[in-house]
């Protein structure tokens, strides 16, 4: 008795066609006339039908790029030079407000010193005696 294979099989890889291969697919299945025959191309190409109809509505187009395999993923988008602007004047609010608050806690604690020392401060800065 055969043991059958325990690993587990390698994700199968995406086909790319070239235009040149499409072309070829698309003569030959239309030099099919008799019964049978496509499918015994498809089968031996290992396509599918849907394959086939999608390559004859790129050729109506005419173009050799409708041919061609796209590219996946997202498209490349040119950076917005406003939102450049934007990150810059955020990252100079978050400067700015950091100074503020470390201003806020000098003053708070020169209030405190004050009151312990029992110094008054005017508001010009100076000490009453």
């Amino acid at each position: 008795s055969v043991v059958p294979n325990p690993e587990v099989p390698e994700k199968a890889v995406r086909r790319t066609f070239s235009a040149e291969y499409k072309r070829r697919i698309l003569r030959e299945a239309e030099a099919c006339k008799e019964p049978g025959q496509l499918g015994t191309l498809l089968r031996r190409e290992g396509l599918y039908s849907s394959n086939l109809t999608t390559w004859r509505r790129q050729a109506e187009k005419g173009t050799l790029e409708a041919l061609s395999p796209k590219k996946r993923g997202p498209l490349k988008r040119r950076p917005d030079p406003s939102l450049r602007r934007i990150a810059e004047l955020e990252k100079e609010n978050r400067k700015l407000n950091h100074k503020l608050k470390q201003a806020e806690l000098i003053i708070e604690a020169q209030k405190k010193i004050a009151q312990i020392l029992q110094t008054p401060l005017d508001p010009d800065g100076e000490t009453n005696s």
